[in-house]
């Protein structure tokens, strides 16, 4: 059975860092394309960066610009988990953030909401002072 959990939200004020981690069961993501999203109160869930499978030749990141240069995914494979490093952190950064997975021969990661068809439960992420 495919599993997603996402763990590490919190409250944290204006300018910190969280690091949420996304742990998969029942298969292995180095062969999914996973990405993180987020959805704010009175909004719609929006993608904001992804990786892709080491099926291909490369693994690819990608990121919006309003979190470009503030946040990072990575891998770990040994522990089956996809990291998302998240500084210099906004109060417009509050939501629910969750991570998807899809098994795409799509060589780079979609960043849309519809692509993934595996979600996580999600967790809260609360920025204020």
């Amino acid at each position: 059975q495919v599993q997603l959990v996402e763990s590490g939200g919190g409250l944290v004020q204006p300018g910190g860092s969280l690091r949420l981690d996304c742990a998969a069961s029942g298969f292995a993501l180095d062969y999914w394309h996973i990405g993180w999203f987020r959805q704010a109160p009175g909004k719609q869930r929006e993608g904001f960066s992804c990786i892709s499978s080491r099926i291909g030749s490369r693994v690819d990141t990608y990121y919006i610009e309003a979190v470009k240069g503030r946040f990072t995914i990575a891998r770990d494979s040994a522990k089956n988990t996809v990291y998302l490093q998240m500084d210099n952190l906004k109060p417009e950064d509050t939501g629910i953030y969750y991570c998807a997975a899809v098994q795409s021969g799509m060589t780079r990661c979609p960043v849309g909401v519809t692509f993934y068809d595996h979600w996580g439960q999600g967790t809260q992420v609360t920025i204020s002072s």
